[in-house]
């Protein structure tokens, strides 16, 4: 059973940082593109990083210089360091394996707000 498990959420002031974490298991995880999306209320769903079988990597404008995503091919971990943030982060964000397939998590909510 395919599963992706997002963790680390919660709720930060603004130029804080947060590590959100995704737990995959279930599918060959070392051969998947793993990204992280995010979700506004009212607002289209977007790609924030991605990180390919290789450890190449891209990033949404918005968050270049600020976040940073990495992950753990032997643990099955997809990570995603969050620094600087602003309210304009706030969302839920999502974790997504790709290759033949495609797989989502529930996702975590992050709020940023004084």
């Amino acid at each position: 059973q395919v599963q992706l498990v997002e963790s680390g959420g919660g709720l930060v002031q603004p130029g804080g940082s947060l590590r959100l974490s995704c737990a995959a298991s279930g599918f060959f995880f070392s051969s998947y593109v793993m990204s992280w999306y995010r979700q506004a209320p009212g607002k289209e769903r977007e790609l924030v990083a991605a990180i390919g079988y290789t450890g190449s990597t891209n990033y949404a404008d918005s968050v270049k210089g600020r976040f940073t995503i990495s992950r753990d091919n032997a643990k099955k971990m997809l990570y995603l360091q969050m620094n600087s943030l602003k309210g304009e982060d706030t969302a839920v964000y999502v974790c997504s394996a790709r290759n033949r397939a495609e797989y989502w998590g529930q996702g975590t909510q992050v709020t940023v707000s004084s």
